[in-house]
C-alpha cells in the first residue's frame, strides 16, 4: 500500500468518524435510521484505522524513532475489537451499551498506538508543529476507555444499572468522536504534503549553505 493511498485512507477515516458523531447526534435528536448509520460508521472507522496503522508501520524517515511492532499490533487488535463491537449492536447480539463498551476498549488500544506514534513524530521536521501534541492528547483521552474493562467482563448491558465508572469511561468518546477524527484528517493531509515539505526543507538547507 503506497503512502498516498494510506494518507487518503486516514482522511477518509477521519471523515467517517465525523459522520459517525453527526449521525449519533441526529439519532438522539430525531431518531430514524441515524442509529444504524452510526453503528456502521464506527465499525468502518475502526477498520480504516487498522489500515492506517499498518501503512504507517511500513514507512521510514519521518519519525525520530519507529513506533515498533507492539503499538501497531495493539492498534490492529483495537481495530478488530471496534469492528466486533459494531457487529454486536448491528446484529442485535447485545444492546448498545455493551457494544459501546467493547468499542471503547478497542479505541483505547488504538489510543496507545496514537500516543506512541505521535511521540515518535515529534522530532521529525516534516510534520505540522502542533500535530504530534494534538495526537498525544487525543490518544490519552481515548485511553480512558480502559476504565470500562470490568464492565465488559461483567457483561453490563443495562444503562440504568451502570455504575459511575462506566460513564467516566465514556469520556473517551470525546476523543473518539472529536479529537481523533480531526487528527486523522490533519495527519492524512500533512502526510500527502510531506514529500513537498521535504523538498522545500532540503532547498532551504542548500540556500542557507
Amino acid at each position: 500500500m503506497s503512502d498516498r493511498i494510506t494518507a487518503g485512507i486516514a482522511v477518509i477515516g477521519g471523515a467517517v468518524g465525523v459522520i459517525s458523531a453527526a449521525s449519533l447526534g441526529a439519532f438522539f435528536a430525531v431518531g430514524g435510521p441515524f442509529g444504524a448509520i452510526n453503528d456502521w460508521a464506527i465499525g468502518v472507522f475502526g477498520l480504516l484505522t487498522g489500515l492506517v496503522a499498518l501503512g504507517q508501520s511500513r514507512r521510514d524517515g519521518t519519525t525520530t524513532s519507529p513506533p515498533g511492532v507492539m503499538p501497531v499490533a495493539l492498534a490492529l487488535i483495537g481495530a478488530a475489537i471496534v469492528v466486533l463491537g459494531s457487529y454486536l449492536v448491528i446484529s442485535d447480539t447485545t444492546g448498545f451499551l455493551l457494544a459501546g463498551l467493547v468499542e471503547s476498549l478497542g479505541f483505547a488500544l488504538i489510543g496507545v498506538w496514537l500516543i506512541v506514534l505521535n511521540g515518535s513524530m515529534a522530532g521529525a521536521p516534516y510534520w505540522p508543529r502542533r500535530l504530534p501534541g494534538f495526537g498525544v492528547v487525543a490518544g490519552l483521552v481515548m485511553a480512558m476507555g480502559f476504565i470500562v474493562v470490568p464492565a465488559i467482563a461483567a457483561g453490563l448491558d443495562d444503562a440504568s444499572s451502570a455504575p459511575p465508572l462506566v460513564w467516566i469511561g465514556f469520556v473517551a468518546w470525546l476523543g473518539i468522536f472529536l479529537l481523533y477524527p480531526v487528527w486523522c484528517i490533519w495527519f492524512g493531509l500533512a502526510w500527502q504534503a510531506e514529500p513537498g515539505a521535504r523538498v522545500a526543507h532540503q532547498d532551504a538547507g542548500r540556500s542557507s549553505g
